[in-house]
């Protein structure tokens, strides 16, 4: 059975799959990535781990991994496969591909952006199946955005392509952690959200999901919270929209798991907003945080199909 090995990086811990050229998830496994030891130490967790799904897909399929395909966090330079800046992960300029492909006895490894990865999975064979132009946006820690155009992603010509969480929605607002001010991800990442609650309820331990069923509750704190980032989110997506022209935008992460909560408002929001522009189809991502994962067994067998193709 011809497979490739497909690893999703996370700031805590790490999703790996055994994919089929169907895209069949073959074995799965999860791992944390041991970051509290320093970036060297997430490094050979890295490199144990797809060295432990080699010897898997030995075992159970009669072969080794045909390629593999690594998706990670930060700031990624995926024509010469390094991993160039992870803030959470405490490395900067590692060359992934190479080490990797070393560790797995020189087979080809694509070295892929995690949100870009997983707007890949959405754009394919998730909720933008057929969709000839889409914009993903993941709603978690942070914001960040993949722009899908005829089967592809589009990295941009640094690699920084997509990142709308750092839009200015509100100039002159609240401080996010790029440096600007008044950016989309400060007001309605589920971070922010989180941390606008836990100020307004009392309980420092509250978190975005306690704001949403306080929203479903109808508490009038709650609303106003789930407002402000519903209106700021909305401002985000029209400026995207405007720019782009997507047929599909679809929303991710954390936040999405508020269902119509959040959809509702947002798409009545977005449809107030818009003036000459087209309004997309707004839908919720389909593939959960498997995502990042099967993003990155599609970049390794697009590895296969160049070679095959050249």
């Amino acid at each position: 059975m011809r497979h490739v090995i497909a690893i999703d990086v996370g700031g805590t811990g790490m999703k790996a799959a055994l994919v089929a050229a169907d895209g069949t998830l073959l074995y799965e496994a999860r791992r944390p990535t041991g970051r509290e030891r320093g970036p060297d130490a997430v490094v050979t967790a890295i490199l144990d781990f797809a060295g432990e799904l080699r010897d898997h897909g030995l075992a159970a399929h009669g072969e080794t991994a045909v390629a593999a395909g690594l998706a990670v966090p930060g700031i990624v330079d995926e024509a010469n496969g390094i991993a160039v800046y992870a803030a959470n992960l405490y490395w900067k300029d590692v060359p992934l591909r190479a080490l990797l492909s070393e560790r797995l006895g020189g087979v080809p490894v694509a070295l892929g952006h995690d949100v870009r990865a997983g707007g890949l999975a959405e754009g394919r064979i998730g909720a933008g199946n057929g969709a000839d132009r889409f914009l993903f946006i993941p709603l978690g820690t942070g914001i960040a955005g993949a722009i899908g155009i005829d089967g592809r992603i589009e990295a941009g010509a640094h690699g920084y392509a997509g990142e709308i969480g750092h839009i200015v929605v509100r100039p002159g607002g609240r401080e996010c952690g790029c440096g600007q001010r008044g950016c989309l991800e400060a007001y309605a990442s589920a971070a922010a959200v989180a941390r606008s609650w836990a100020a307004a309820c009392g309980d420092p331990a509250a978190d975005a999901a306690d704001c949403a069923r306080a929203v479903a509750a109808g508490d009038p704190k709650a609303l106003a919270v789930w407002g402000e980032a519903i209106d700021a989110l909305a401002d985000g997506l029209v400026t995207g929209l405007t720019l782009l022209d997507p047929r599909v935008l679809i929303i991710g992460g954390g936040l999405a798991e508020a269902g119509d909560v959040l959809f509702g408002p947002l798409r009545a929001a977005v449809e107030a907003r818009i003036t000459f522009q087209k309004l997309p189809l707004l839908v919720p991502a389909a593939l959960g945080d498997t995502a990042g994962c099967l993003g990155a067994g599609l970049l390794a067998w697009d590895l296969i199909s160049v070679e095959v193709t050249a």
